[in-house]
Formats: structure tokens, sequence, C-alpha cells
């Protein structure tokens, strides 16, 4: 399967929009898209770390993403890892784990609730 990577700010704002689905080391976020491939993308804010570490945790998303999207993502979706504080200790193994879940249950259509947007009071 011919994976592609996201780089349009566009692409990752329709993402958002999509299916939400938290981790402890990280947030997926699946959404179908027009192109019929499937895509990935990876953010990581200035919050988790300095440079190094951030690039750190994005080569060990990318490493991550490029085994298991293959035979468990979705056809025809993105797939968008935002990395979380304890992202970069986490073994790999458990981040692996933690993927699988993840990916099985927005396959299923099992995501968390929606977030409200930013300043929006209840």
């Amino acid at each position: 399967m011919n994976l592609s990577v996201l780089s349009r700010r566009a692409d990752f704002l329709a993402a958002n929009r999509g299916l939400r689905v938290a981790r402890p080391g990280f947030v997926l976020l699946v959404s179908p898209n027009d192109a019929g491939a499937m895509r990935f993308g990876i953010t990581v804010t200035k919050k988790i770390g300095n440079a190094v570490v951030r690039n750190r945790m994005k080569r060990r998303f990318r490493a991550l993403l490029r085994e298991m999207l293959p035979e468990a993502g979705l056809p025809a979706h993105d797939h968008v890892l935002i990395g979380r504080d304890g992202g970069v200790e986490r073994d790999f193994a458990k981040l692996r784990e933690e993927l699988a879940m993840a990916l099985s249950r927005a396959a299923q259509g099992k995501g968390d609730p929606p977030r409200r947007p930013r300043g929006e009071r209840r």
C-alpha cells in the first residue's frame, strides 16, 4: 500500500474535524479524504520540548506509522498523530500497542466525544 504524507495546513484542519482517539502518548485524528489514498501527518507542538525532543518524537511516530498503517490503517483516510507530553519517553512497543488500539477504535467509528472549539462556553 502506498502511503503519502500530509503537508498542506488545510489537510490537517480537515483531519481535525474527523474522528479523534486519545491515548497517553498521542492523539490520533482520522478523517476520510477525497484523494482515495492513505495519508498520514504528524504534529508536535513546542509545549513538548525543544527541537531535538520534537524531532525525536516525530521520527518515532514516522517509523510507527510506516510500520502499522499499511495493514491496520483505514483506506482512503487521513491519519494525523499529535504528540503528547509523555510520548517521547514511552516504550516503542507500548506506542505500537496503543496505535493498534486507536486504529481499531477508529475503524469501528468509536472516537472520543468532539471537543468544544476554543473560547466557546457551555
